[in-house]
């Protein structure tokens, strides 16, 4: 017998500045009949991003509020007993994020989040997957611009490919916003623990399986002018390559040999230069107890652009694969990565869980494995574009 659950959908973080943008979206997007709720530590905050929900939609004046924080696990425990899809905006999930992906994975709720935390990732799939796996929880990390564009973007560029045949792809980034806070405190912090986030790392490769048949690379490629798109393509070293791996790993789909890399697209190389020089200074500093306190004060999370600022921001996504004779150059498009389309992302893969007819999985799932053709035809229909821009026959 199936456990009844008070909600189809709760947003942990509401009160945080991209937490809030999703509880709008909702209030804006959520189908008739949903049951959802935002819930946080501070009953005060809740109420008035409660206030702000009415102002769109007036049903809304009385939505329940749930009140838990990190710190009780009692109040998690309650808070994902009690529905179907948690969404959390809480970071930096290292930090902050282990004690409610542990209470969905006991409870058998699914959790989604848009960490781009290679450490905090690999920590919970150690620590919860088998969990998650007994419960039937689907555990989906990196639900926001890390990685949905890119995972999807794989997706859709792999389809358009013979099957059954060695595969490769290339993603090249280009994009014109600000980061969150949320985004850049979680950078900070995992700059300053490379060495815990290697040795998760390490032990994620001992456990995990492999697919015993195929081949699945994600590999990090070098700087070089390219030959895809005008200027230069820069490798990133973002959590994206990884959840791309992991799901060709899951999908046959992705064909017997599967190689993915991933690069930033940039004009001209003084600015591939002196970005390089300023990370690598970064990286450095940021190590360094008094200097990253400095630098993580300087943004504090809830602060974000004003909406005339995001309206000016975008992205796009190249991604150029080859396989079986063919090429195929596709893109991803959509507007402010950082705040709007991550808030977009997030709220439509909750959606997702909650309402569309999905292939069974749990344990922790990449948003692909998860959710694949179902939420890519949702992002579809908010806005977010996928289309091919070339299809040739090579020699």
């Amino acid at each position: 017998m199936a456990v009844q659950r008070s909600y189809d959908v709760v947003l942990f973080g509401a009160t945080g500045f991209t937490g809030g943008l999703t509880a709008e979206y909702l209030a804006r997007h959520a189908p008739p009949g949903l049951r959802w709720t935002i819930a946080g530590r501070n009953p005060g905050k809740l109420a008035a991003v409660r206030d702000r929900l009415a102002a769109i939609d007036p049903a809304l004046a009385g939505l329940p509020l749930l009140t838990a924080d990190v710190t009780d696990p009692a109040s998690l425990r309650a808070v994902a007993e009690g529905t179907r899809v948690i969404a959390s905006t809480v970071g930096p999930y290292v930090r902050h994020g282990e004690p409610l992906v542990a209470a969905c994975a006991a409870a058998g709720t699914d959790y989604l989040d848009i960490t781009g935390e290679p450490e905090f990732v690999d920590l919970t799939y150690l620590r919860h997957h088998a969990e998650a796996v007994r419960t039937g929880a689907r555990l989906v990390h990196a639900c926001g611009f890390d990685s949905i564009p890119h995972d999807l973007g794989v997706w859709f560029t792999v389809n358009r490919l013979p099957a059954d045949v060695p595969i490769t792809v290339d993603g090249h980034v280009r994009a014109g916003g600000r980061f969150s806070a949320g985004t850049y405190h979680s950078a900070l912090i995992s700059f300053s623990r490379t060495e815990a986030a290697s040795r998760a790392a390490r032990e994620r490769r001992t456990a995990e399986p492999r697919p015993a048949d195929r081949r699945v690379r994600a590999e990090r490629g070098r700087l070089a002018r390219s030959r895809d798109l005008p200027g230069w393509a820069v490798p990133l070293p973002t959590i994206d390559p990884q959840v791309v791996r992991r799901s060709a790993a899951a999908r046959p789909e992705y064909g017997p040999d599967f190689r993915y890399r991933h690069f930033a697209s940039v004009r001209r190389l003084p600015t591939v230069l002196t970005a390089g020089a300023v990370l690598a200074a970064l990286i450095g500093l940021v190590k360094l107890p008094p200097t990253r306190r400095w630098l993580l004060g300087r943004l504090s999370s809830g602060q974000g652009p004003d909406a005339e600022r995001r309206a000016r921001s975008w992205f796009t996504v190249r991604f150029v694969g080859s396989g079986g004779g063919r090429r195929v150059v596709t893109e991803v498009a959509g507007g402010d990565p950082g705040y709007d389309e991550t808030a977009k992302m997030l709220a439509e893969s909750s959606l997702c869980l909650a309402l569309d007819d999905l292939p069974v999985t749990s344990g922790q799932v990449t948003p692909v494995t998860a959710m694949g053709d179902a939420l890519l035809g949702r992002l579809t229909a908010a806005g977010i574009t996928f289309r091919v821009l070339e299809e040739t026959a090579t020699a």
